[in-house]
């Protein structure tokens, strides 16, 4: 659970970072995933900075996923927007308003009550089936974000978002599908190409979600994508389990976090609106 709190950490600073740097890069057209829109981000050096963060909370997750099951620690790196709210308070002079506050308290009580029900990780590593019905899913996720192009204003930004989350859970699911690290065991793995093809995917669709439209309706989406689904896997498929009596208060704890933390989604784009506010501190919806 440290291991996943610090992943939280980790990713809620590095999201302040790449929204300055992905709103920083010249505007692109056409489809909603630009993949010229990466390589002009990854020119910004906010942008570089917050990969680097990513880069620290991505072996954080790791270590989390190999002891945790999947649906505590989904919940606790959902909590980043929690961080991004205070880092964005703190960084760019934002303020968060009292059921901001209160929000940051439910996710924090709901990782509380998640850290005291959640039992050890599903011993099970899933079938050759999953596995390639996780890599088979990777795929989806870059159909996503092209059908997101035919899209505008606050739906384009919410498939974008979803498609994001879906990538990233993607993720959280394919690290617990790898049962062995030799390298005829890895490389021979479906698994090990749906955690790459669906983490990079999931990367393209949140820059072109941070740099367009409506970056609190795709961070909600992402949240939503990357906690139900993985978290259903691993109760159903790889035998995540509660401490015995306690499934009702890790329910409890698990929609408390993502309740807390979709209510905190407007701070993905905090880093974008004092922008355009022109440094003054002042910050607005930057829909």
């Amino acid at each position: 659970m440290i291991a996943a709190l610090g992943a939280s950490l980790c990713f809620g600073v590095a999201s302040v970072l790449q929204a300055v740097g992905a709103r920083a890069a010249a505007p692109g057209t056409g489809s909603g995933v630009d993949t010229r829109l990466l390589a002009r981000a990854l020119r910004q050096w906010t942008y570089l900075m917050g990969l680097a963060v990513d880069g620290v909370g991505f072996l954080l997750e790791l270590v989390a996923l190999r002891a945790l099951p999947i649906y505590a620690v989904g919940a606790a790196i959902a909590s980043s927007l929690a961080v991004t709210a205070i880092t964005a308070s703190r960084m760019l002079h934002t303020s968060l308003s009292r059921q901001e506050w209160s929000a940051v308290g439910a996710v924090c009580g709901g990782l509380a009550l998640l850290g005291v029900s959640a039992g050890a990780e599903g011993t099970s590593h899933g079938g050759t089936a999953l596995r390639w019905s996780t890599l088979a899913a990777a795929g989806a996720v870059l159909l996503i974000g092209m059908a997101a192009g035919r899209l505008s204003g606050t739906w384009r930004a919410a498939v974008l978002g979803l498609g994001a989350g879906f990538g990233f859970g993607i993720v959280e699911v394919a690290v617990r599908l790898i049962d062995g690290l030799s390298p005829a065991a890895l490389f021979g793995n479906p698994a090990l190409y749906a955690l790459l093809l669906g983490g990079g995917a999931a990367f393209l669709l949140l820059t072109s979600a941070l740099q367009r439209g409506s970056v609190t309706v795709a961070t909600a989406g992402m949240v939503i994508g990357e906690t139900i689904g993985p978290a259903l896997v691993g109760v159903l498929a790889l035998g995540d389990k509660t401490r015995q009596g306690w499934g009702p208060v890790a329910i409890a704890g698990f929609v408390l976090a993502v309740l807390g933390a979709l209510a905190l989604a407007r701070f993905g784009e905090v880093a974008p609106a004092r922008e355009e506010a022109g440094g003054t501190g002042e910050t607005g919806e930057a829909d």
